[in-house]
């Protein structure tokens, strides 16, 4: 029998902290039953495909604005936008921008070790730290937060200002979403795209953070499978699937 490695579900019987990611607390909001089949039960949902051009321009991005960071500059689209700050300089930094590790907080209640890989940090006159977040699309509709599908985008921002504000940092509410929209009106492709940059501030509420943590832990200590998300396709598509058998 194959050998499979389990010691990333969660055992209630454990003293140890369970590692629970940003990501993992948004499957749980979308659906508590596709959360706990996957952490506690090791059933994930099917993967999808990586977004490579989507990492890529997360990497330019690091790169062009660690050049500032280096030098204590802000950047012309900060100014643009009039954002009083510069890029946040910390010896950590890439540890905090790693996605295996990121900037954790252990929840004593919950003995939840919540953490999350943030893009980018600010820091304004205040000395308050600002969450920035990279995206990238293609579309010809006006960006906005406000679309049903952006409301994620929101949640992902103010897990992070939690998280840093629970580890002792002064966080501004507002954080950004930076975002590179590619063009698709060139006459010609010529191997190269051409984006058009954005800023779109959101004023964080962190308040729902702490219950939704402790109804995470209720959920994995239960043996009782919790009921689907409402909207959740994959478990709509699982019944279905299950009454052709």
């Amino acid at each position: 029998m194959a050998w499979t490695n389990t010691s990333w579900l969660y055992n209630p019987k454990s003293k140890l902290p369970f590692k629970l990611s940003r990501s993992k607390i948004d499957l749980f909001l979308q659906c508590p039953r596709c959360f706990y089949l996957t952490v506690r039960l090791g059933i994930k949902r099917p993967s999808m495909p990586g977004f490579t051009l989507n990492i890529a321009v997360d990497e330019l991005l690091k790169n062009e604005f660690d050049l500032l960071r280096k030098k204590g500059q802000t950047h012309e689209l900060m100014k643009k936008y009039k954002i009083d700050a510069i890029p946040f300089s910390h010896p950590d930094i890439d540890t905090w921008r790693n996605n295996f590790v990121g900037k954790r907080y252990i929840h004593e209640g919950t003995n939840l070790l919540i953490f999350g890989a943030i893009d980018d940090l600010w820091i304004n006159k205040k000395d308050e730290l600002i969450v920035v977040d990279y995206k990238a699309t293609s579309t010809t509709q006006e960006i906005s937060l406000d679309d049903k599908w952006k409301q994620n985008y929101k949640k992902q921002l103010e897990v992070y200002q939690w998280i840093y504000e629970k580890s002792g940092f002064k966080v501004s509410k507002t954080g950004y979403i930076v975002y590179a929209n590619a063009s698709k009106n060139r006459a010609k492709f010529d191997g190269k795209l051409e984006f058009e940059m954005t800023i779109h501030p959101h004023k964080g509420d962190t308040t729902w953070i702490e219950p939704t943590i402790i109804e995470i832990k209720k959920t994995l200590d239960s043996d009782k499978l919790p009921a689907s998300g409402a909207e959740c396709e994959y478990c709509s598509y699982r019944k279905k699937a299950s009454t052709k058998e």
